[in-house]
């Protein structure tokens, strides 16, 4: 068997070496790769091997993203050290992965299931949606907001916050206790820093957190009316564009 590795840890990718050779003499070892971009360089131009072992952090990125510039067919056996969250993603898509640190044990049996499974998925198709669910799992969402109150600066929870408006220009924060502050940030950046599981923005004008939302009424041509605790001093609507979208957000 030809084997391709992919890690950017020395430790781990020699720990790794030892485990192959311990599992089967006749692992032949055809490369040690550390980065995106040398993995890119060398699938260019080399396919003939049998397996990929393949770190998901290299020095500089996700793995995943060689697969958009190569497009590869050999089965892949991921190895992470991620949550429980990111290894759904790899179980819903039928990749192999062993959780970091690897054991002897573990290692073996994926190859042996490589081995049995002759008609393995092709990881380039599935790659796209592996990327978004890695990218989801991995990425940190704003926790806290500073805000200024007379002559003073105060934290405040994102988790306390019902939802953010524009008043006058100015994009403001109501708290669950019906204090509005100042947020020196655009509806455009809060959209990327609040975790999109817990905030929709259903219009230009407002950002709501879920546990806010108290009732929905259909409103004329297709459009929804929300009702909050605490108000807001608008009438919320969501347009017929919107409303199914919004309305599967909530429901999940």
């Amino acid at each position: 068997m030809r084997v391709v590795i992919i890690e950017d840890e020395w430790e781990a990718c020699e720990h790794l070496c030892s485990l192959l050779s311990e599992i089967d003499p006749t692992i032949e070892i055809i490369t040690k790769i550390d980065t995106v971009h040398q993995a890119v360089s060398f699938f260019k131009i080399n396919q003939d091997f049998d397996l990929i072992f393949m770190d998901i952090h290299l020095a500089d990125g996700i793995s995943f993203e060689i697969f958009k510039e190569v497009e590869l067919s050999t089965p892949v056996i991921f190895t992470t050290a991620y949550d429980q969250y990111a290894i759904k993603a790899f179980k819903v898509n039928s990749i192999d992965y062993i959780l970091k640190p690897l054991i002897k044990e573990e290692v073996e049996q994926a190859i042996i299931k490589f081995n049995n499974k002759k008609s393995q998925a092709n990881p380039q198709a599935m790659f796209q949606s592996l990327y978004q669910e890695f990218a989801q799992a991995s990425k940190t969402y704003k926790t806290t907001f500073l805000v200024q109150y007379k002559e003073a600066l105060y934290p405040i929870a994102t988790s306390e916050l019902a939802g953010f408006f524009i008043d006058q220009g100015m994009v403001k924060g109501l708290t669950f206790e019906d204090k509005p502050y100042i947020i020196s940030h655009t509806m455009e950046q809060l959209e990327v820093e609040l975790n999109p599981n817990e905030f929709y923005r259903i219009n230009r004008q407002f950002i709501l957190q879920r546990n806010c939302i108290k009732r929905i009424d259909y409103f004329f041509n297709g459009k929804l009316k929300i009702k909050t605790d605490p108000q807001f001093n608008e009438d919320l609507i969501v347009s017929k564009a919107k409303a199914s979208d919004f309305k599967k957000w909530l429901n999940q």
